[in-house]
C-alpha cells in the first residue's frame, strides 16, 4: 500500500509525498529535492529494509510549489542517491545498491526518464557508500563527498572521499570524474568517535575546498574537516580538524546563501530533555544552524519536533533556498493509523515543509522551553 495525498494523515506535519505502512518490511530513506529552471520541484527517495522491494530510488514532483505531488519515475539499481541540477538536465548521484559501485543517473526531462544503470557506472568497485548530500558547484567544478565501506560485511569501516567533475562535461563518463585518495578515520588518536561519514563538500569564505563529515560517536557535537585541492585530485591528510556543530552524530546537510553570507544546515541536535535517551537515536527534533565560517555554529531555533523518541523521527534532510523560503524533503516516522512507524529511524513517510522568512525565523513559543539549558552552543535569538 501506498498513499502519497497530505489528506490521507492530516496529523503528519508538512505535505506527505510518500507512505509505506510499516507492515511491507520496507522503509523510506534517502530523501533528495531540487528546484528545476521552470520552477517544479522534484524530490526522491529510496527504499530499504527487507521487504519485495528494496534498493530503488522513487521520483516525485510538484508543480504548485509543494501543495501536491505526483510520482513520475521509478528507478532500479540506485540507492543512497542526491539529487542536483546540472546545465538543464537532473541527475541521480548515488550508488547501485548497498554498498555496491557508484553510479550517475540522468534526466533530461524533468526527471520523468532516466538514463540507464548500465550508462552510468563510476566504477567498477563495489564497497561504496553515501548519502543524500549536496552535490555543489565551486571553481567550476561539480563536488560531492563519498566513502567507500572495506570490508563490507561491517558498518563503519570508511574510507572518505570526494568526487568532482568539470560542469561542462559529459557526466555518464567515468573519465570525467576525479576521486581524491581514501582516508581513513583514525579511530586511535581521533577520540570520541570510530567512524566518520556522509561528508558535506563546502567552499570556505577564503575560497578553499573541504569535506565536513559526521562523526560516529556517543555524544553529539562533533564533526571533522579536511582540505581538499582545488582541482579535486587530492585530499590532504595533514588537513584534518575537529569541530563542534550540534547534532553532528547524525546526517547533516550544509549551504551557502549569498545574501546573510551565513553557511546553513538542519540536524537532530538531541535536545536536554531528551539526553537520557541514546544521542545518536534522538531524531525527534531538527533544529537550524547557521555559521559565519563553518566552525563555529549557533542554534537558530527548532524547526519539527515531537516529544516522542522512540517512534518518531525527522531526520536525513535534503533542502534547497527558495528565495525567503527553504523547502524541505525529510526522511518522517510518525503515526499513520497502520502501527506507526516502525521505530524513529525506519521511516514510513517522506515529506516536504516550507519554513518561510528563514533568515529571520523565531523558535515558536511553545518550544522555547525544549531549548532551556543549552549553554554549549550560542542560541541566536530574533
Amino acid at each position: 500500500m501506498c498513499l502519497a495525498h497530505g489528506q490521507d494523515f492530516p496529523d503528519v506535519p508538512g505535505v506527505v509525498i510518500e507512505h509505506l505502512p510499516k507492515s511491507t518490511g520496507n522503509y523510506l530513506g534517502s530523501p533528495s529535492i531540487v528546484i528545476l529552471p521552470d520552477g517544479k520541484y522534484i524530490t526522491s527517495h529510496d527504499i530499504f529494509g527487507k521487504g519485495p522491494t528494496p534498493q530503488h530510488t522513487h521520483v516525485f514532483e510538484s508543480g504548485d510549489r509543494g501543495k501536491s505531488w505526483q510520482k513520475v519515475a521509478e528507478l532500479d539499481s540506485l540507492w543512497w542517491a542526491t539529487l542536483f541540477v546540472n546545465k538543464g538536465a537532473v541527475y541521480l548521484f548515488g550508488t547501485t545498491k548497498e554498498y555496491g559501485r557508484m553510479s550517475i543517473r540522468r534526466s533530461a526531462d524533468g526527471g520523468h526518464t532516466w538514463s540507464s544503470v548500465d550508462d552510468g557506472y563510476l566504477s567498477t568497485e563495489q564497497g561504496f557508500h553515501c548519502a543524500s548530500v549536496p552535490v555543489q558547484v565551486f571553481k567550476g567544478r561539480i563536488w560531492k563527498g563519498m566513502e567507500r565501506n572495506v570490508p563490507a560485511t561491517s558498518w563503519g569501516n570508511f574510507q572518505s572521499f570526494v568526487a568532482s567533475a568539470p560542469v561542462d562535461a559529459n557526466l555518464l563518463d567515468p573519465k570525467s570524474w576525479s576521486f581524491t585518495q581514501r582516508l581513513k578515520y583514525d579511530r586511535e588518536n581521533w577520540k570520541p568517535g570510530n567512524a566518520w561519514l556522509e561528508g558535506n563538500v563546502v567552499m570556505t569564505p577564503k575560497g578553499e575546498i573541504w569535506n565536513i563529515l559526521r562523526v560516529n560517536n556517543l555524544e553529539d557535537d562533533q564533526a571533522v574537516m579536511y582540505r581538499v585541492s582545488n582541482d579535486g585530485q587530492t585530499a590532504d591528510p595533514t588537513m584534518v580538524k575537529f569541530i563542534k556543530l550540534p547534532g553532528a552524530t547524525k546526517k547533516f546537510n550544509i549551504r551557502f546563501d549569498p545574501k546573510s553570507k551565513q553557511y546553513y544546515s538542519f540536524t537532530n541536535y538531541a535536545l536536554p530533555k531528551h539526553r537520557v535517551y541514546k544521542r545518536q537515536r534522538a531524531r525527534n527534533a531538527q533544529v537550524m544552524l547557521s555559521s559565519p565560517d563553518l566552525e563555529t555554529w549557533s542554534i537558530r531555533g527548532i524547526v519539527l519536533y515531537h516529544p516522542d523518541v522512540e517512534k518518531h523521527g525527522f531526520q536525513y534532510l535534503d533542502w534547497q533556498f527558495d528565495g525567503k523560503d527553504i523547502v524541505i524533503a525529510s526522511r518522517t516516522a510518525f503515526d499513520d493509523g497502520m502501527g506507526g512507524a516502525d521505530n524513529q529511524h525506519n521511516s514510513n513517510f517522506l515529506t516536504f515543509h516550507r519554513l518561510k522568512n528563514f533568515r529571520t525565523y523565531r523558535n515558536p513559543s511553545a518550544w522555547e522551553p525544549l531549548l532551556e539549558g543549552v549553554t554549549d552552543f550560542a542560541v541566536l535569538k530574533f
